[in-house]
């Protein structure tokens, strides 16, 4: 006998993926009994390895099979018919559908990535929850960017994603910076911008000791703060789901048709189904089994070798489905089609799309990219507050920022996805742009300390300003469009307007009487690396990712939380396994096996993260030659 077993660093219970091959001139009965004894034991280990809590009190008393269990990581969808439908999971569409999950409606989200939070703007933005100061006055901007600003407290002490209050600062360094400084001082008071104020350069040097030595003075405004967007979204689209919101990702809407009769909406979809096309498990394996049994005792009672007994297909499948079950992955399109009575455009770059396939294309995105670099925690003590220079016509320009988990954050650009030569920058000048821009705000980071860069897209369009209507002629439409910055800090606002829109378009809102609006949070809180390790045996105390001390409890509650967990980008988002300075080089295998161990498909069916994706640098570990190439770049600013 030649046993496989996959090697593993670390005892996390894996379902362990081993492959028997019987050798020998016969097959005798002490194998088979052999396998028996795996494909029962199997069943032990697969019992020891799960983590649903009702089948938990003991094995002998276990009343659930595995394939009875509660938990289902690929749920098939059976309703299509809905009140509502959100287009989009961003920031904005994720509120939105939050909101909605106060009644009592059928209501469902569709988001053509794999998750939400997980394209354009919310997937990589700078995740300031601005003030809203620089906002031109009487504009949806700046109306709901101060109201949206005020709502996050009390949205965090509910849902749990992290805030942190730490204000922004304008940086004047030259006498025509005072005056715009005075200008968004002004704008600031006319949008109901509160506690804003004017520091000389004495008080910002105390508030910010490593600012740089030509800055004079900034525009303080204490109610800026700072989370991780996608963190956000995730919370808040996973309370929705808590409550009764159905999200569809992977769907890319292809039609819309309004039934002039009945005045509901027809939306046909793309699915890509990425889910494993088949996993062979117990009661089948049991069905497979007893066929290669029978076939062995056949090939022993005719006297052929055991050899040709067992290369019969049924007893080749009886093999792996008594070692872990036959599965595969797969990636499939198949059209769904769903009817909403009103439909809510949120959907970020692709909404002047939404809107064309309604008939009303009467304005155009023009997405506008954004390229950020992230530099080791270490880096992130180098300022304290959101630091801004004096804005200029591109926008607010690029801020140096710490992250919410303590990283020093650069960007973003500002690089027009219709502009040629903006498109055409080098990646050499991108990174030059970042880092010589931030120099000007702080000058003591260092450069070679970035860890990774990403960019994202804000939906700039015609309109120049936030579309939040009912459209003009297409009745139960919702826009919710062309929200590029602050749309993070305005969308809790944005949701309560939207659905103060669909009521007076003639949707009834019955409360629901079961709405909850806590949710738990995935990270628990670490002292250290006290009481926790790699390798420990209880989930609780096993780290998986060492950088960012994230457990494997920690992971496995992400996967069986209400709302989809089952790639290693998900996992990264929700639990920040792969968020530290190695960037999953230590931990996304670990992190894998886990996702393969509780949605029983084999490793290999596990989506991992992809590279490059949207970052710039020259490879995803940078080399000491990339590290010092960035400080020569930093020296010369």
């Amino acid at each position: 006998y030649q046993l496989l077993a996959h090697p593993h660093p670390h005892p996390i219970y894996p379902r362990w993926p081993i492959h028997v091959a019987i050798f020998g001139p016969k097959m005798g009965l002490d194998q088979l009994f052999f396998l028996l004894f795996f494909f029962f034991g199997h069943h032990l280990i697969e019992f020891m390895s799960c983590h649903v809590s009702v089948c938990l009190p003991s094995f002998g008393s276990r009343s659930k099979s595995c394939n009875e269990c509660p938990f289902d990581p690929f749920p098939e969808p059976t309703n299509f018919d809905f009140d509502v439908v959100v287009i989009g999971a961003g920031c904005v569409g994720a509120c939105v559908s939050r909101e909605l999950s106060k009644y009592n409606l059928k209501v469902a989200v569709i988001e053509r990535a794999d998750d939400v939070a997980n394209g354009g703007a919310t997937k990589a933005n700078s995740g300031i929850v601005h003030a809203g100061y620089d906002d031109r006055p009487n504009t949806r901007r700046s109306e709901f960017c101060w109201p949206g600003n005020q709502m996050f407290k009390q949205l965090d002490r509910e849902l749990n994603f992290g805030y942190l209050v730490n204000g922004s600062l304008v940086v004047a360094r030259c006498q025509d910076d005072l005056a715009i400084l005075d200008h968004l001082l002004d704008r600031g008071k006319q949008n109901g911008v509160q506690n804003l104020r004017i520091v000389q350069q004495e008080e910002l040097r105390e508030m910010e000791p490593g600012i740089s030595s030509d800055a004079i003075a900034a525009l303080y405004s204490p109610d800026a703060g700072t989370v991780t967007p996608y963190e956000f979204t995730i919370a808040v689209a996973e309370n929705a789901v808590s409550n009764g919101v159905d999200v569809r990702v992977n769907r890319d809407v292809q039609t819309i048709e309004k039934d002039e009769v009945t005045g509901a909406f027809n939306i046909e979809t793309t699915y890509t189904d990425k889910r494993p096309a088949g996993v062979l498990r117990h009661a089948a394996a049991v069905a497979v089994l007893g066929v290669a049994i029978l076939s062995g005792v056949y090939a022993l009672i005719l006297g052929t070798s055991g050899m040709d007994g067992w290369t019969t297909p049924a007893a080749i499948a009886a093999v792996s489905a008594v070692t872990g079950g036959l599965a595969w992955p797969r990636t499939s399109k198949t059209t769904e089609r769903y009817k909403a009575r009103y439909v809510v455009n949120a959907a970020g770059c692709a909404a002047d799309k939404i809107s064309a396939m309604v008939g009303a294309p009467d304005f155009e995105i023009f997405p506008r990219w954004g390229d950020y670099l992230l530099l080791h925690k270490d880096q992130g003590q180098h300022c304290r507050h959101v630091l801004f220079p004096a804005p200029g016509a591109m926008g607010k320009g690029i801020v140096a920022q710490p992250t919410l988990w303590g990283n020093l954050l650069l960007g973003p650009t500002a690089r027009d996805t219709n502009n040629p030569e903006h498109m055409a920058r080098t990646t050499p000048q991108i990174i030059s742009e970042l880092i010589q821009k931030c120099r000007e705000l702080i000058g003591g980071f260092d450069a070679g300390k970035v860890i990774h860069a990403f960019a994202g897209m804000r939906a700039k369009n015609t309109r120049n300003d936030w579309i939040i209507e009912e459209c003009p002629t297409v009745p139960r439409f919702i826009q919710a469009a062309g929200i590029d910055s602050p749309g993070l800090a305005g969308s809790p606002a944005i949701a309560i307007e939207v659905v103060r829109l669909l009521k007076k378009a003639g949707l009834a809102t019955p409360p629901n009487p079961t709405f909850n609006p806590y949710r738990r949070p995935i990270i628990r809180p670490k002292h250290g690396w006290k009481g926790i390790k790699i390798g420990h045996e209880d989930p609780e105390k096993n780290v998986v990712c060492k950088c960012e001390k994230v457990t494997e409890a920690e992971i496995v509650d992400a996967i069986r939380r209400p709302l989809q967990c089952i790639s290693t980008q998900a996992i990264r988002k929700r639990t920040r396994a792969g968020m530290g300075h190695c960037q999953g080089s230590f931990c996304e295998s670990r992190v894998r096996d886990i996702i393969a161990r509780e949605t029983r498909q084999p490793t290999s069916a596990v989506e991992g993260r992809p590279w490059p994706a949207s970052s710039f640098l020259p490879q995803r570990w940078l080399s000491d030659s990339d590290k010092a190439s960035l400080r020569k770049i930093a020296e010369k600013a």
